[in-house]
């Protein structure tokens, strides 16, 4: 019977679009491996979680998709018909030698084996890390797995890591992978009542007409966008060239009162949080610099914009993949800037973008000059590949702990992506769980130092504070 049945297995398949594409050429390098961490304080059955892993992957066909390449710079999703997904195991022995191993710069072993998945990279090592396709004989070989699971066990905790292909799984992916696969668990894996297929990419989906522009209009923006990279300033780099970059996490965690009186002010002045901290994030660069309060300097911010509901047809947040468009914007900041002056710009300056549908226009030129990014580093400043100073979302994700998570022992969990590779000095990844802001802020090391970048966060939390009291 398992025989006629694997006869019967149908692999579906289809080319990556072109945002899926650009992820594609970013990973290798180090920029794009999602990393959802669990912290517990009661074991998994492991025999539970590879039975909700298979289910998540039957009702969400895109988690147990390969990526394959059969020429150069050509990618393609292909989707088994059964599901399957790699689950390593660390007993407490094998994690103790390894978070040995890890620098341990007073960081918990949570946050130590976090950045050591963040920069795991299969990806890198494979031939479709440099777009060559394989040969057919070596099919098997050039088909990647971009979905894994691991298990480490910290005396009587242990903590479980998703690491993710970011071309599959975007910020609100994640989220809602967090929260079906803890159902299962809690429920000893039962239904679902939702079957996904697997979804076109976001190109594919932009409603008729909406990322029109013309060629004239293209070129000039194309240009535009390159030359103003070179009047960027970023945070001060530390260190170019003296070891491989990977990605460092650093948290930024107010109580609840102080996210009520932020969030207090970003509702009195009609603008989201993301402004706010991008505006914090601008501010605190500036004063680190110790620059002349006359002098004035060009950030890039990056927001990126959950694109779900503009599609056409709509999806949902259960359809899973990357459905995030980035929108590019640039602030003059001198020693006299505000807080709510400079966060009521950057709200302004997304919402104009938005109106002149700038997330689907300017979508095709912002992955072209990454993927150049990529190809030439020498085009970016000292060949740091940063394109921006810093990375926030459109909106916050919103947790609030439960009586599952009780049941389950989640003490902590953190997700966020690498950075290393091509992107911005700081990537603020924010969520708010019961009532409190925790935003974890990625950066590329050694470019910068987790004490500079300390310092950095530090200073945001503090304009933010006391711009809210």
């Amino acid at each position: 019977m398992a025989d006629l049945n694997k006869e019967e297995e149908v692999e579906e398949s289809r080319q990556v679009g072109g945002t899926e594409y650009s992820w594609c050429r970013a990973v290798p390098g180090g920029t794009g491996t999602t990393v959802l961490a669990l912290l517990l304080s009661k074991p998994i059955d492991t025999t539970i979680l590879e039975k909700s892993l298979h289910k998540l992957q039957i009702n969400h066909p895109i988690l147990r998709s390969k990526l394959t390449s059969y020429e150069p710079n050509t990618y393609s999703f292909v989707i088994p018909s059964s599901p399957q997904v790699q689950i390593q195991s660390f007993d407490s022995t094998s994690t103790s030698k390894l978070l040995e191993k890890l620098s341990a710069n007073n960081l918990s072993p949570f946050h130590r084996i976090l950045e050591h998945e963040l920069n795991l990279n299969v990806w890198r090592e494979s031939e479709l890390g440099s777009g060559s396709g394989g040969s057919e004989s070596e099919e098997d070989e050039d088909e990647l797995d971009l979905f894994y699971a691991t298990l480490y066990t910290i005396e009587e905790k242990c903590v479980l890591v998703f690491r993710i292909h970011t071309s599959i799984c975007d910020r609100t992916s994640a989220k809602t992978l967090l929260n079906e696969f803890l159902g299962l668990i809690g429920d000893n894996v039962e239904e679902l009542g939702i079957e996904d297929e697997v979804n076109l990419g976001i190109e594919d989906l932009i409603p008729s007409g909406k990322a029109t522009k013309p060629f004239w209009a293209r070129g000039a923006d194309l240009v535009g966008y390159s030359m103003n990279s070179f009047r960027f300033s970023n945070l001060d780099f530390v260190d170019t060239v003296s070891r491989p970059r990977s990605s460092g996490v650093v948290r930024m965690q107010l109580t609840a009162n102080e996210t009520e009186r932020v969030l207090a002010g970003c509702q009195a002045r009609g603008i989201k949080l993301s402004g706010a901290i991008a505006a914090a994030g601008m501010i605190a660069a500036y004063s680190l610099k110790e620059l002349p309060d006359y002098q004035w300097e060009k950030y890039a911010v990056v927001t990126f914009v959950d694109c779900r509901k503009m599609l056409d047809p709509p999806l949902e947040s259960h359809h899973l993949g990357f459905y995030y468009s980035a929108v590019l914007n640039t602030h003059d900041v001198n020693g006299g800037a505000e807080l709510w002056e400079l966060a009521s710009k950057c709200y302004m300056a997304l919402t104009n973008s938005l109106d002149a549908n700038k997330h689907f226009t300017d979508m095709a030129d912002l992955n072209y000059l990454m993927c150049k990014a990529i190809d030439n580093p020498s085009l970016t400043s000292s060949s740091s590949l940063r394109t921006s100073f810093i990375a926030v979302f459109e909106d916050p994700v919103f947790n609030n702990s439960s009586d599952l998570h009780q049941k389950l022992g989640l003490e902590d969990y953190i997700g966020c992506s690498s950075i290393h590779g091509v992107g911005p000095s700081i990537a603020v990844f924010d969520t708010i769980r019961n009532g409190a802001l925790d935003c974890e802020c990625v950066y590329p090391m050694p470019l910068h130092s987790r004490e500079q970048v300390q310092k950095l966060i530090d200073e945001m939390k503090r304009v933010l504070i006391e711009g809210s009291d």
